[in-house]
């Protein structure tokens, strides 16, 4: 309402009067359009102007037009830019801008130890790919498109229907009008082929347009080819995985890390990698000293990549027969599992793949040469690596029954503790924690008084009521993790010379949860780079990593035991975080008493690397410096977490078959009850707040 020049305003039914001259004196806002009519107003019951937002940040800008000043003490600076932005005032947002600029920087924390930039993608084997798929395509349209005509001739169908009566999509039409019209070739990605120095920005775009055009058409899932999408870390080398070609990194006392080693294209998406920076030389050739292997559907492609990467060589390409699901090395072997049963594994000795059927495989560890896996009959099952190759019959992996669930409970989760006097898996020194279908822990043991009898078991906890899907067995902790938004439940556990003692036994730690709501991949590669943990050795404190949703630049780093928050890890340039893994890289080899460090290493969405100092984060957090330590997030930051997040295509995180690497078996699409749990969750940390 106007009372002269006078303005009476009702913002969210706050009433404010203000001078015509104040509101319109920054052109081009949406007070000036407002005013001059450009913008329709409602009038509340008194005629004055009703704008429906937020009154007390109503209050800044209006004293911002007052006084070309704002006091930011007691305002949140990104909610005040998104009125600013409402309200179209640029001075005002430029300087909330700067401000915000000003609170960050691109060169990160004091925990950002290295960034590693994106390697350059093979783009010439990329565009042959999209033009033998694209010829592929075109040749098959066009014979279907013949054999239709000639059905058509037969039965006397006019041609007037050809169109609307294809068994194919109207995609065919287009491809056939298309290539009629570019004759027989593609003259946009010729022309592109030509300008192999683009940027990898516009080489994206080049790929996204043409070859996500081709696969989307073939049925194949598009994903970008920068995207990283898994990271696997052993001594000084590091793997990462792309789309279809994999780098290999090497780690120098003189110049640091190095890019040593880029695969050739591969034509079907990469779903698993791993690597082994460590072979046994006396067992291994000058080119095959560091191996990695690659997995794709049931076929795995294994390479030898020499010390500088200057010498590899393909070693050989393998199929299980049925998709791998996981892929590791074991010591020289390298390991494949399918959760169907089947195992295969490839020895550097006798260069030879076999593969043997078991029983459903839920869970699985490794510690030393042992290799253990949990089924769906309840029964753990052990192989002896080392002995693997003496011990060879009938193409046997000599697959032994070690222990046998007393309720038959599947056994969905499993971790093998190696004591200092361990010497072999069927000696005097076991101990193995296990978490079954139904939510319950149990510990198993052997010790030197219960010798002739097997694994015993000693410890049973029935606190989770759905399917335990990690647990791990450390020198101070006992932890497990179920289905239901990653349920922690922590314990302490009493150690006598080494080994666990019955007095006073386990004690009840912590409870918490890490609620990670995860992106749905066809192929589930995302869990295989995504997975929160327990990282670390048994010995030494374990960490859980939190990543809330797929798409952000946050990561919530938390110690195991307790939940209790050590850092937040933000990519440095604002970039989506896609995979990550924890690697504790040794000291270096020139300089005496140099200890191992820990690092998180983030893959983004751009292609790059960054490596984050998680020895320094647990050092402060130990001293009290670090940020205040809480229970994971709390309201305000679970709320700006899932700001972006569409809750109705996004996963619970909840499976996993073994207690490092994730599996999809149990997943929990996030519906009504999920977004309830959420509410109630930010409910309860305002109350606490």
């Amino acid at each position: 309402m106007f009372n002269g020049d006078i303005v009476h305003l009702n913002v969210g039914g706050q009433k404010f009067s203000t001078s015509k001259t104040t509101l319109i004196q920054i052109p081009d806002t949406f007070f000036t359009s407002l005013l001059s009519g450009r913008i329709q107003s409602l009038r509340d019951e008194n005629g004055a102007i009703f704008i429906d937002r937020d009154p007390n940040l109503f209050c800044l800008i209006l004293n911002y037009l007052r006084t070309k000043d704002i006091d930011l003490k007691q305002c949140d600076i990104r909610a005040l830019r998104h009125e600013a932005e409402y309200y179209s005032i640029s001075p005002l947002i430029k300087r909330l801008l700067l401000i915000e600029e000003m609170e960050r920087t691109g060169c990160g924390n004091i925990l950002f130890y290295s960034l590693l930039p994106a390697p350059n993608i093979p783009l010439q084997e990329y565009a042959q790919a999209a033009l033998n798929s694209t010829v592929d395509t075109d040749t098959q349209s066009r014979s279907t498109l013949m054999r239709s005509d000639s059905v058509r001739q037969q039965n006397d169908v006019p041609t007037t229907s050809r169109h609307t009566h294809s068994r194919n999509s109207s995609w065919d039409m287009r491809v056939s009008s298309q290539r009629n019209m570019t004759h027989s070739r593609n003259p946009s990605l010729d022309l592109r082929l030509q300008h192999s120095r683009t940027s990898s920005a516009d080489l994206n775009k080049f790929i996204k347009s043409d070859l996500s055009l081709v696969l989307g058409q073939l049925g194949q899932h598009w994903v970008d080819p920068l995207r990283v999408q898994i990271i696997k870390a052993h001594h000084n080398w590091i793997a990462v995985a792309y789309s279809h070609f994999f780098i290999c990194y090497r780690n120098k006392d003189s110049s640091g890390w190095q890019l040593v080693f880029t695969s050739p294209f591969i034509e079907n998406s990469i779903e698993r990698i791993a690597i082994n920076s460590k072979m046994n030389m006396a067992t291994s050739n000058e080119t095959s000293n560091r191996m990695v292997a690659v997995s794709y559907g049931s076929e795995i492609k294994l390479w030898g990549i020499g010390e500088d990467g200057n010498k590899s060589d393909v070693i050989g390409t393998f199929n299980l027969q049925i998709r791998v699901e996981y892929l590791f090395f074991i010591g020289n072997q390298l390991v494949a599992l399918s959760q169907t049963g089947k195992i295969g594994v490839w020895h550097s000795n006798t260069k030879h793949f076999q593969i043997q059927d078991l029983l459903p495989i839920l869970s699985f560890d490794h510690a030393g040469s042992f290799l253990l896996l949990g089924c769906n009959n309840g029964s753990i099952y052990y192989i002896d690596m080392q002995k693997f190759p003496l011990r060879m019959k009938d193409n046997d992996l000599l697959v032994t029954e070690l222990y046998k669930d007393p309720a038959n409970d599947p056994i969905t989760s499993i971790s093998i503790y190696l004591t200092p006097k361990t010497t072999s898996l069927s000696g005097n020194w076991i101990e193995i924690a296990y978490g079954t279908k139904s939510g319950a822990v149990k510990v198993i043991v052997q010790h030197p008084e219960t010798v002739g009898h097997g694994p015993q078991l000693f410890q049973t906890f029935f606190v989770h009521q759905s399917p335990v899907i990690k647990v791990t067995l450390s020198e101070k902790y006992l932890i497990s993790v179920c289905s239901e938004y990653n349920h922690v439940r922590t314990w302490k556990v009493t150690r006598f010379r080494g080994m666990l003692s019955t007095q006073p036994g386990s004690t009840p730690e912590a409870s918490y949860k890490v609620v990670s709501l995860e992106s749905v991949e066809p192929n589930n590669t995302y869990m295989a780079g995504n997975a929160i943990g327990p990282y670390g050795e048994q010995d030494d404190e374990q960490i859980m990593i939190q990543k809330v949703v797929p798409d952000t630049d946050k990561l919530y780093v938390r110690l195991a035991s307790n939940g209790n928050r050590v850092c937040v890890i933000k990519s440095v340039d604002d970039t989506a975080i896609t995979s990550f893994c924890v690697h504790e890289c040794e000291g270096s080899c020139t300089r005496m008493g140099s200890r191992p460090r820990r690092f998180l290493l983030t893959g983004h969405c751009n292609g790059c690397i960054q490596w984050w100092d998680l020895t320094t984060a647990l050092e402060l957090f130990n001293k009290g410096e670090s940020v205040q330590k809480s229970n994971g997030l709390n309201a305000t930051e679970l709320l700006q977490e899932l700001d972006q997040c569409d809750l109705s295509n996004s996963h619970s995180t909840t499976p996993a078959m073994s207690p490092c690497i994730t599996n999809v078996a149990h997943h929990t699409r996030l519906k009504s009850s999920n977004v309830n749990f959420l509410n109630q969750n930010i409910s309860h940390s305002c109350s606490e707040m």
